[in-house]
């Protein structure tokens, strides 16, 4: 069978192994670290390349997961929460824990231990199925839900992300799901092109929160050379059926990864970190501080769920 999965433990850290053995890509997943995204590996002159920014032993993760984020899972809200507040219903809730900059960042869900719950592999594809259920563990949130996230590894070198809230609450929820993977395709960035199906981005003050204002930006529909450009920005994308929402290439090594996205996700926000080695490309539901500016905010009723998905898909491209 081409599809597998298995578990493997590489510097004490526990991973679900997703494998295509016909195109040798590899894919792993670190479950009790809100089901993040280890690697995504591919063939690369002869040996593997990693194009995730990872943490490579147990002890990085723990120092460093609440400070970089690095491939979260951003659940319930995406983002910045402006000073970790918003109102609701004329009800006031606040987040127990803020940023440095005192807003409340990039969920809930980024450090909680997800259950595997489904594996799955056959001729076509392999999968793996996480969850987490959320008690109102945070006065901010005073809510229950579930969230699953399955990870499917699909021929040419496709991998599929869904994500698929229920709501286990009485009370409608307020939602926004996102992803916060760094990609890394050999060299500093600087050298990255950069490509965003877009023709505007928010405005956003000195907080990353955005003003409400919309700025006309196409810069990026036609690619850039990232050069010394520096981001902080949040994109409004407009998805269309088999074209990338955003495309990152390497002219150096031909190394790409194109990601695709629906409706569900119609903001993407790139971050470029001082280091350099690495790129964050958010998918996301919601603008940042959604709770309280309501821009792509939804209320899920109870009972009720929805799924969230992008596709990723890696390689190197061919030469014309």
């Amino acid at each position: 069978m081409s599809f597998s999965v298995s578990r493997v433990i590489e510097n004490g850290l526990s991973l679900v192994k997703l494998q295509d053995k016909a195109t040798n890509i590899i894919i792993t997943i670190l479950p009790e670290y809100g089901a993040l995204l280890h690697s995504f590996q591919i063939p690369v002159n002869g040996a593997h390349l990693n194009i995730i920014d990872n943490y490579s032993t147990r002890e990085q993760v723990e120092e460093q997961l609440g400070v970089s984020f690095k491939s979260s899972k951003l659940s319930p809200f995406v983002c910045r929460v402006r000073d970790g507040k918003y109102t609701l219903e004329e009800e006031d809730f606040e987040f127990a824990n803020k940023y440095t900059d005192g807003n409340a960042i990039h969920g809930l869900l980024y450090n909680k231990p997800f259950k595997v719950v489904n594996e799955f592999a056959d001729e076509s594809q392999a999968s793996v199925t996480l969850r987490y259920q959320f008690k109102r563990e945070d006065p901010g949130y005073p809510y229950e839900y579930n969230c699953e996230v399955r990870y499917t590894l699909l021929p040419r070198s496709i991998l599929q992300v869904e994500t698929i809230v229920l709501n286990l609450d009485s009370l409608s929820i307020p939602l926004a799901d996102g992803w916060h993977p760094y990609f890394a395709l050999g060299g500093p960035i600087d050298n990255f092109e950069l490509q965003i199906s877009t023709e505007s981005m928010l405005e956003l003050d000195d907080k990353i929160i955005p003003t409400g204002n919309l700025i006309p930006n196409s810069s990026l529909a036609e690619g850039i050379l990232i050069g010394n450009h520096q981001f902080n920005n949040c994109f409004v994308v407009k998805p269309v059926a088999q074209r990338p929402s955003a495309v990152l290439y390497n002219p150096a090594n031909a190394v790409y990864v194109s990601i695709f996205t629906n409706s569900r996700y119609p903001y993407i926000q790139i971050y470029t970190p001082p280091h350099r080695k690495s790129i964050a490309i958010e998918n996301l539901s919601a603008a940042p501080d959604c709770f309280n500016n309501g821009m792509g905010l939804q209320m899920l009723t109870p009972s009720r769920s929805q799924t969230f998905t992008v596709w990723y898909q890696a390689g190197v491209a061919e030469n014309d």
